[in-house]
């Protein structure tokens, strides 16, 4: 959806740092519940972080310690990506939907198809 809109990727170099940005504007009713997913070359989609209303956040075992997903309002979502490895590269998509705060962790959103509505996402490289 165009009202979805990822910013802040980038080239970085193996242990940097980058904070991704996501607006989502004019659809506060739609952002009870959002997400990070990332794609890669032939991998599948991988949800990364989920953060419901009440701020309770999950995250995949391969970021968690690293990355931290967080609300700034109800139309600004961010992932701050620390310790970045090659790994991490790839296209970083920002998902949300109305979904209750129970169903609102990556074990209920395995895909980025589990989310109502996403963006086009923002490409991050992280060289070696």
């Amino acid at each position: 959806v165009d009202w979805l809109v990822e910013s802040g990727g980038g080239s970085v170099q193996s242990g940097g740092s980058l904070r991704l940005s996501c607006a989502a504007s004019g659809h506060t009713w739609s952002t009870r519940c959002m997400g990070w997913f990332r794609r890669s070359p032939g991998k599948l989609d991988e949800g990364l972080a989920t953060i419901d209303d009440n701020g309770r956040t999950t995250y995949a075992d391969s970021v968690k310690g690293r990355f931290t997903i967080s609300k700034d309002s109800a139309e600004a979502l961010s992932l701050e990506m620390n310790s970045l490895k090659p790994e991490d590269a790839g296209t970083y998509i920002c998902a949300a939907d109305e979904s209750p705060n129970a169903f609102c962790t990556l074990e209920s959103k395995r895909t980025l198809g589990d989310f109502a509505y996403w963006g086009q996402g923002t490409q991050v490289t992280v060289s070696s």
